[in-house]
């Protein structure tokens, strides 16, 4: 099939804004961008489809441009629920970094950054050369913001509109680039950009723009968020171990969904694992399709394997077949509970929040329910101490098949 056909059947096409933008992304050889602010030190799972998106279109002959924006990322989109905080130019430019590393390993690409032309914007010149072009009615009617006007936006997040419009207009100027890309809930500055263009360059100009649907789980919340937070690209902050757990665990409703957005596998091969999905779900066939797949193509194969060797130890091996480095990256995602330096089991497993009595702790302790670091314990006079530690200061409590606790000795 063609590329613009691939897209819509991976359900990466939400909205175009001209019908014959088809032919244009079939045929190949046009600029595009995409753009995100270095709001964060990186990336997360659900910056990974556009990604992706931009390496599709790459592969089929287009040409690549990701804006970070150091300039627009100083005032922040304006989000449907409340204003931004304001994030410091020191922290701005590190993040800058981190995500221009970050995406230039992901694939190869031109990288710009939008403080190198706003730098040196005056006002009068902002409101002359650009403010004049823009209606106010028009703006308000823009989705983002016509949430906001009865919690209140301010002129700052009000004017994100316009400096996103300027980035789409520089570039159509100095690169070419006529094509920008987004998630859906960038169509309004998407459509504002190719506005803004036509006003300073004749209203045939040839401009367009297309977004993508937000990945969702089955309950409709953003795909990319756990119950510690975002799920980042950067492996120091969410562990392969972590995000092959997130990816394998996903819906059956969703992962094929996952897998049309997230890989490369082509249709024949996805619909086969949608076959499997339907007659042997219990397998998840498709999730450790889905999680090998993503955790390979953003880390490697050495850390699918160690994440993989995490897994399995965790759930039916010996915790201490792990090295120190496997052990962190199991730990990294578990929350901490503080127990005194040296005490019972049985104080240890009601203190530590595992059991609601030290008879609930002695009765599983008897039943062979509990291990400590990897070892079964029967003994209810057992004591835990820090020299007996898996690591570091860290004991490793597990009860039953598959329940965890990390214990660290205060």
């Amino acid at each position: 099939m063609k590329l613009f056909e691939e897209l819509k059947w991976r359900g990466l096409i939400e909205s175009v804004t001209s019908p014959e933008l088809e032919e244009k992304i079939n045929n190949g050889g046009m600029t595009f961008y995409i753009g995100t602010d270095p709001t964060a030190d990186s990336l997360h799972i659900g910056h990974f489809s556009s990604m992706l998106t931009a390496k599709r279109l790459a592969d089929h002959g287009h040409h690549p441009i990701i804006l970070v924006g150091g300039g627009t990322g100083l005032i922040g989109d304006p989000r449907s629920t409340s204003e931004r905080d304001v994030i410091s130019k020191d922290v701005l430019n590190k993040n800058f970094e981190a995500l221009s590393k970050q995406i230039t390993t992901i694939f190869d690409c031109e990288l710009v950054n939008n403080y190198d032309w706003y730098k040196d914007l005056n006002f009068i010149d902002y409101l002359r050369d650009y403010g004049k072009l823009f209606n106010v009615n028009y703006m308000l009617s823009k989705e983002t913001v016509k949430s906001r006007l009865e919690s209140g936006i301010s002129y700052t997040e009000f004017s994100y509109m316009i400096l996103q419009s300027i980035d789409f207009l520089h570039l159509y100027e100095t690169k070419n680039c006529v094509m920008q890309i987004g998630g859906q809930d960038q169509w309004g500055n998407i459509t504002s950009g190719l506005e803004l263009i036509r006003k300073k360059h004749g209203t045939n100009t040839e401009c367009y723009g297309f977004t993508m649907p937000l990945i969702t789980k089955a309950d409709g919340t953003k795909f990319g968020k756990s119950e510690s937070g975002s799920v980042w690209l950067d492996k120091n902050k969410t562990s392969s171990y972590e995000m092959y757990q997130f990816l394998v665990n996903s819906e059956d409703e969703k992962v094929i969904d996952y897998l049309k957005k997230l890989t490369f596998m082509g249709k024949e091969e996805i619909e086969a694992y949608e076959e499997k999905v339907k007659t042997e779900p219990h397998l998840r066939e498709a999730q450790k399709a889905l999680a090998q797949s993503v955790v390979t193509f953003l880390h490697g194969e050495e850390e699918y394997q160690k994440a993989l060797k995490i897994t399995n130890v965790l759930f039916k091996g010996n915790i201490r077949e792990l090295d120190e480095s496997e052990l962190k990256d199991a730990f990294h995602g578990f929350e901490k509970r503080e127990v005194a330096n040296t005490l019972p089991l049985v104080d240890a497993l009601v203190e530590g929040g595992i059991a609601s009595s030290k008879r609930e702790a002695r009765e599983w302790i008897k039943q062979g329910s509990i291990q400590v670091n990897g070892d079964k314990v029967t003994d209810l006079e057992a004591v835990l101490t820090p020299e007996n530690a898996l690591l570091a200061n860290l004991t490793l409590i597990k009860k039953g098949k598959r329940n965890y606790y990390l214990l660290e000795h205060k």
